[in-house]
């Protein structure tokens, strides 16, 4: 559907976007992630024809896009700010953009209450704009870039000011929505979670460029860069020594963790015989009485923090220069492990990820 080549885009002296290139498939949620200024709103705007690249092209459906003005392209954007008029009902809103294609009244109005009806707001037609929440705005601000029947959805962080609970609801909602339209969505967020839980595919963004392309579980399990897997959750990162490589593999001698061989992911960076080693605190598992494992190391609890279904530990490990987050469920009572409490924790070799620079 969408086909970004060595796009560059440069404000002056500064480079916004540095020679990105990504290919997004047709019907696919697809999510630009990355902290403030690293380009992604920027790539957006590009997407939406609001601004031009400086270098490189975009194509959209197999059509390039170099003169093809915002207004005609096959996209539509939703705002952070949802830009909803307060001056008109739910309906005037959603028609807005409609007026243009002069469709005829029973058209539009079909087209409306069609719109209206994906986002769960068929009874709301009539109310004015200042009489909603915040989430029944957003699903307005969906419902009048829906209407135009668009091939690609733009989403500018659309729920960043929704609360906490509310913005989860519609995660959900916008996916569910997303599946039954079978449009491009492209969501510009910096909330990793919420790139997790929605997306088909994340593009990892710092400072213009684009660090990873994968799918959730994958960018998250098996991050390319300590960049990455920094940036996406926590990760506990151990120093190594490179001791073999073996094609796939890379054989790292590490303090705690002994010996340990794992897959060489895509862009690992050799500098030297020194490497990183990395584990989510998930993947670590506390060993209770006379548990075993064959894979387990020992420590001493520094400190504790409940979170109410989960406490997050904090291990000092002998001979590592940073001690290890460990998160573990409280069925057993993790919430009860005091602080200064000697403790066993296991952890799967197959969760041990190579980490490049």
């Amino acid at each position: 559907m969408i086909d970004i080549a060595n796009v560059t885009r440069r404000f002056g002296p500064i480079t916004a976007l540095d020679t990105v290139s990504a290919k997004i498939r047709e019907g696919e949620f697809f999510s630009l992630l990355g902290p403030s200024g690293c380009g992604k709103t920027t790539l957006l705007r590009l997407l939406a024809g609001f601004d031009q690249p400086t270098e490189g092209t975009i194509a959209i459906g197999g059509q390039a896009m170099a003169d093809i003005p915002a207004n005609r392209r096959p996209t539509n954007m939703v705002f952070q700010s949802y830009a909803i008029f307060p001056h008109m009902n739910v309906a005037e809103n959603v028609a807005y953009g409609l007026k243009r294609l002069r469709l005829g009244g029973g058209e539009e109005k079909r087209r409306v209450e069609e719109a209206l009806g994906q986002v769960q707001l068929g009874h709301l037609g009539k109310r004015r704009a200042n009489e909603l929440s915040g989430g029944q705005r957003q699903r307005v601000a969906l419902a009048r870039a829906l209407v135009m029947r668009p091939k690609v959805l733009l989403l500018d962080e659309p729920l960043s000011a929704l609360d906490k609970k509310l913005r989860e609801q519609m995660q959900v909602e916008l996916r569910h929505l997303q599946k039954a339209v079978g449009i491009t969505f492209i969501l510009v967020t910096h909330d990793q979670y919420e790139a997790l839980a929605m997306s088909d595919r994340i593009a990892v963004m710092f400072d213009g460029r684009i660090a990873q392309i994968a799918a959730p579980k994958d960018i998250y399990q098996r991050p390319v860069s300590r960049q990455v897997a920094d940036f996406l959750g926590g990760m506990n990162f151990i120093a190594a020594d490179i001791v073999g490589e073996d094609g796939s593999e890379v054989c790292l001698e590490t303090v705690g963790f002994g010996r340990v061989t794992t897959e060489r992911p895509p862009g690992f960076v050799v500098k030297g015989r020194s490497a990183t080693l990395g584990i989510r605190p998930e993947r670590l598992r506390v060993l209770w009485d006379d548990d075993t494992s064959e894979h387990e190391i020992a420590g001493t609890v520094v400190d504790r923090h409940y979170f109410g279904e989960i406490t997050h530990l904090i291990v000092e490990i002998p001979g590592l220069q940073q001690p290890l987050s460990v998160i573990e469920t409280n069925d057993f009572g993790a919430d009860d492990i005091p602080v200064g409490s000697p403790i066993r924790l296991a952890y799967d070799p197959e969760a041990l990820v190579a980490m490049g620079d």
